[in-house]
């Protein structure tokens, strides 16, 4: 049977009329979406509020946190050999954290004691030297010297800058005397730390993909970056900085020049840092060398440091490191610097994975490979 046009319009009328009543029901009332609009900013107020107040009570314990961090990545592979062997990842990490103890507990013991020691026989070396005299009578039999060293002294106040050297050195050892309580302290907090990061790693992993709004391929260019910045810094810079200062220290023993463990490690604190280095410290050793008249040991500190500790750094780092850092100089030194500056001594570590993070996500952030498929 066919319809009528009357009957047709009808039809069409009717069919028009609920395609509105449902396009009707669809959209949502006035109030509703204010209401929506509300909520979903005092959520994201809560949130930011909750975000800053969680900063608040980790900004302490950044510290650990860094080094504990650090710790993980490197002793992750060990981790995983104890895992398979025990087939207890709790268990494993208990044993992994005591390894990272011993290792690291021992040889920092050592070294507190001695630089408290040799800290305070070199300050009071040198205030017997220049209360004494006995610079002056040095000089006086460097005839050339002495009229370079009066020129110097027109300007600057040696014996004064000596007194300050003396000073520093005393409250260095004071320092390390009083923070000892609280380095105790933050290394069991680090171990702690580490042995939750290195049980629960994987977790911990999966839970920042699922927040992450990148893909898991991003996530792990992400984290394939943060684990080469990491051992790249502990076994490049670290390592090297370490040989660097052992072997300046061992020469400054061998010389007979005193506190050579306190510069060895001085030596070493410089070589991590970008651009300056070990030679800051045994350049002036070998001047006090020549100006005592010991020129044979000035020029064979001064050789060593060319051609031993100079080079250490082009011969173990590449072999260390490889091409896993992918920095310039300049980003490393403000990496490294500003680290420091902000983060205390975990910046050695973290300022260059901050770093290698943000380049990493400014290096995806324009690829138009990684735009979201619809």
């Amino acid at each position: 049977m066919t319809k009528t046009k009357k009957q047709m319009g009808t039809d069409l009328r009717s069919g028009v009329n609920q395609g509105d009543a449902g396009l009707t029901a669809e959209a949502p009332a006035p109030e509703s979406s204010a209401r929506s609009h509300v909520r979903n900013f005092v959520l994201l107020v809560a949130t930011s509020l909750g975000a800053f107040l969680c900063y608040l009570m980790a900004m302490p314990f950044v510290p650990a946190l860094g080094w504990a961090l650090a710790l993980a990545v490197m002793f992750a592979p060990l981790q995983e050999r104890l895992e398979l062997r025990f087939k207890s990842p709790s268990l494993a990490a208990t044993l992994s954290v005591l390894a990272v103890g011993l290792i690291l507990l021992v040889p920092a013991t050592f070294v507190a004691q001695q630089l408290v020691a040799q800290a305070a026989d070199g300050a009071q070396r040198i205030d017997s030297l220049f209360e004494s005299g006995a610079w002056r009578r040095v000089l006086d039999t460097q005839p050339r010297l002495a009229t370079l060293a009066a020129k110097i002294e027109k300007r600057v106040d040696l014996p004064g800058a000596a007194k300050s050297l003396a000073s520093w050195l005393s409250k260095m050892a004071a320092s390390i005397i009083k923070g000892s309580v609280f380095q105790v302290l933050g290394f069991c907090l680090v171990l702690y730390l580490l042995f939750f990061f290195l049980r629960d790693r994987a977790v911990a992993l999966h839970s920042i993909r699922s927040l992450s709004p990148l893909s898991h391929q991003e996530m792990d260019r992400v984290f394939s970056r943060v684990n080469d910045t990491i051992h790249a810094t502990i076994y490049g810079t670290l390592a090297v900085s370490l040989v660097q200062g052992l072997l300046g220290g061992l020469m400054f023993w061998w010389l007979g020049l005193p506190a050579a463990l306190l510069w060895g490690v001085v030596m070493a604190l410089l070589a991590v840092v970008p651009i300056l280095g070990a030679f800051v410290v045994w350049v002036p050793a070998a001047v006090f060398l020549a100006l005592d008249g010991s020129w044979g040991k000035a020029l064979l500190l001064t050789f060593w440091g060319l051609i031993v500790v100079s080079t250490v750094d082009n011969l173990l780092y590449p072999m260390l490191v490889g091409k896993r850092l992918k920095m310039h100089t300049v980003l490393a030194f403000v990496s490294v610097v500003g680290g420091l500056m902000v983060f205390g001594p975990v910046g050695l570590i973290l300022g260059p994975v901050v770093l290698t993070i943000t380049i990493a996500l400014l290096e995806i952030w324009p690829d138009p490979s990684t735009a979201i498929q619809e």
